[in-house]
């Protein structure tokens, strides 16, 4: 597999350029047009001037209302914004009564929150409110002809795993080449994580709260999986999914692939 093409931003965790991967008739994906990263709430100016520089004329929030409320991305001169959550649900459970209940649960219950993951990469290929939301990713990626277009989640590796996913797809790069993209989050988090965990263990937490908390901040196999188990269980094919439940027409397919597919 091609080693993705890590952008050097210092403030944004999780940049990658999905240019490189090989698609549909042996065509590489362009460079300086798929941007997936984790949120920009905080971004530097040099990386806002960097990205500027890059092409970047659109960002897609894929976060929860609450999340963007709490957190909101910084604007970038030129850059139009859009606001297209996954999930119409707060995935952060932050409501302090959830949060407290939730972490209770996690410092009794090593396995918690990775059922929980597993239940939301159900839920971010099976609901309505996702499929539709999806599918007005796909078009505004379909109608940004020059320029590149920077999606992200949180940490950009759930919900921006499962756009990459459906993206990458339809642009006909192969399955297990999907999944290693996908995967390649965990090593970009490292450090993320590591921070996070001296910082559970300095609050005094036990090491079951810390376990579920370092499979919050990771991808798995499993989910990947479950998604893909989702998929197959409810709607039949991937094919099936993109067409019946994202509404992926042809046209749409042959857009998206003149848009992001170099000439052969």
């Amino acid at each position: 597999m091609l080693k993705p093409l890590v952008l050097p931003l210092k403030s944004v965790r999780n940049p990658r350029d999905l240019g490189g991967y090989v698609g549909f008739d042996g065509r590489k994906i362009k460079a300086r047009r798929l941007l997936r990263t984790g949120n920009i709430a905080n971004i530097s100016e040099a990386d806002k001037q960097y990205l500027q520089a890059y092409g970047l004329n659109q960002i897609i929030d894929l976060r929860s209302p609450l999340e963007i409320k709490r957190n909101p991305d910084q604007e970038i001169t030129g850059v139009k914004h859009y606001l297209l959550s996954i999930s119409d649900e707060d995935n952060t459970n932050g409501g302090k009564k959830d949060l407290t209940r939730t972490f209770q649960r996690y410092r009794e219950d090593q396995y918690a929150g990775f059922h929980m993951m597993c239940q939301r990469y159900h839920d971010h290929v099976a609901r309505e409110h996702a499929q539709k939301t999806l599918h007005q990713i796909l078009e505004l990626l379909a109608n940004n002809h020059e320029g590149a277009t920077l999606y992200h989640c949180s940490e950009g590796k759930d919900r921006t795993g499962i756009v990459t996913i459906v993206l990458l797809y339809i642009l006909g790069v192969d399955l297990e080449t999907i999944r290693q993209d996908y995967l390649f989050s965990n090593p970009m988090l490292d450090s993320y994580r590591a921070k996070r965990d001296q910082r559970f263990a300095a609050n005094g937490e036990n090491l079951k709260f810390r376990a579920n908390m370092r499979v919050l901040g990771s991808v798995s196999n499993s989910f990947f999986d479950t998604a893909l188990i989702t998929v197959k269980e409810k709607f039949g094919s991937l094919d099936d999914y993109l067409r019946e439940q994202l509404g992926v027409t042809p046209d749409l397919r042959d857009a998206l692939r003149e848009l992001y597919l170099e000439k052969k």
